[in-house]
């Protein structure tokens, strides 16, 4: 029988900081509802003023799903917890539908979670489900090398969404018959998702599956996700080592290493290192392909080249090793709107709202007019980064104007940490907050998991 005493709660959520609140993710299964009870239990305990919010998404996919979230909704009221359902409204997509759920699911509750000044998402993912992760894209790595890698760690403990919220999953380690054991002694019942036995999706197969083996299998695969997790903090730690010794940033979109960089690891840092500064440079919202990269720097330690991957020059000179945004491919002259991003490098936001704002690459014409020069870095090369940077449409038609130039007093562009700026990882902090350091991204809000600054 588990373990229903106060202890319980006190393992799962002491290491958290909830000194701004919570949002509970409660879909009305049965682990986010103990979820939501174990917190409530904590909070109440530990915390009583701190604001605990259920959010219920009803993602209007089925018949019966709005019962749910009512079902939820009378849990809460029975127990004194604030509560709000969300619709997933609009068209849904043909293909890619759980993905394309999953993301719709974590804008809303982070919308739930600015409106109430909250920075932290709880949601109950479980053992069972880091399981099933693991395996999933132990599947897929057989195709892609990457997965097999990086990706085996599974689900972290926290993820940044959003480079805002923190998503918290302080269930990873627990049993779903645990803590259904723990429903049953509470007197609750819950619901089951039709959609979690239906084989027409990837995950549900994988669960049917992990049901048919021994508990060695399960043990098996966690115990591989624990050993990868690891793995790919130590590789974040050397990567980050490395761009702090060996990156600058000579002007606004162009990254400068030092070709010792290329042999300062003979492990796979380097690659590493190289990857996430050329998604960053080229706006990439995934790392570029992994042999492609280990090819590109072995061809850099061959010499002198200037080649051209995940929309990132690499020009590697005398005088360095340097990465910009190509030319080719920039977005088109268009409305700007707050607090969006553009080419997937820069976060716009607009001072001036007395009209529309047309936003478009300063380009290669207007940027010679550039008086730029440092006395170390080739001008030609901080021109061409510079001539893919936003301006104002009217700064280009008007060329004497104020506004002429990038970062323009209409608007601000922030550069973003491209790889990471949707869904960071806690394995990942120490990489991303070298690269935010480097090219003057936001920096990072603290980590909810008191005394984890990378884990």
């Amino acid at each position: 029988m588990l373990d229903t005493e106060p202890d319980l709660s006190t393992r799962l959520f002491s290491p958290i900081d909830f000194t701004r609140g919570a949002i509970a993710a409660v879909s009305g299964g049965s682990d986010s509802t103990a979820l939501l009870l174990l917190l409530k239990q904590h909070l109440d305990r530990t915390a009583s003023s701190a604001k605990l919010l259920a959010v219920t998404i009803d993602h209007g996919l089925r018949q019966g799903s709005a019962a749910e979230a009512q079902a939820v909704a009378k849990l809460c009221a029975e127990r004194g917890i604030a509560h709000r359902t969300l619709t997933w409204s609009g068209r849904k997509p043909s293909t890619g539908l759980p993905a394309a759920a999953r993301e719709a699911r974590y804008h809303l509750l982070a919308e739930a979670a600015r409106a109430e000044g909250i920075g932290l998402i709880v949601t109950g993912h479980t053992a069972d489900d880091q399981a099933e992760t693991v395996l999933m894209r132990h599947a897929r790595g057989r195709e892609l090398a990457d997965i097999a890698g990086r990706g085996l760690a599974g689900m972290a403990p926290a993820t940044l969404y959003d480079w805002r919220e923190w998503i918290v999953r302080p269930l990873l380690e627990m049993r779903r018959s645990a803590l259904r054991d723990f429903l049953r002694h509470e007197h609750v019942g819950w619901a089951d998702d039709p959609t979690n036995i239906d084989e027409a999706f990837e995950r549900p197969r994988v669960r049917a599956a992990l049901a048919g083996e021994s508990a060695g299998h399960m043990e098996n695969a966690l115990r591989l996700a624990g050993q990868a997790a690891v793995e790919r903090r130590q590789l974040g730690a050397s990567a980050a080592d490395l761009i702090h010794r060996f990156a600058s940033q000579p002007c606004t979109g162009l990254v400068r290493l030092d070709p010792a960089m290329l042999t300062a690891d003979d492990g796979r840092a380097p690659a590493y290192a190289l990857r996430i500064l050329l998604a960053t440079a080229g706006g990439g919202a995934f790392l570029p392909d992994q042999a492609r990269s280990e090819a590109l720097l072995g061809r850099l330690k061959a010499g002198f080249l200037c080649a051209t991957l995940s929309r990132t020059v690499v020009d590697f000179r005398r005088t360095g090793l340097f990465l910009r945004r190509e030319a080719r491919g920039l977005p088109p002259a268009a409305t700007a709107v707050d607090n969006t991003i553009w080419d997937g490098r820069r976060h716009i936001t607009l001072n001036d709202r007395s009209g529309a704002l047309l936003i478009a690459p300063l380009g290669v014409t207007a940027a010679r007019r550039l008086a730029i020069d440092d006395g170390k870095t080739p001008a030609s090369l901080m021109r061409a980064a510079m001539a893919a940077e936003p301006t104002l449409r009217q700064a280009l038609e008007k060329p004497g104007s104020p506004q002429g130039g990038p970062g323009s007093l209409a608007f601000a562009a922030r550069p973003v940490v491209s790889p990471f700026s949707r869904f960071l990882p806690s394995f990942d902090l120490a990489p991303a907050r070298a690269v935010a350091e480097l090219i003057g991204a936001s920096p990072l809000p603290a980590s909810p998991l008191g005394g984890h600054s990378a884990d």
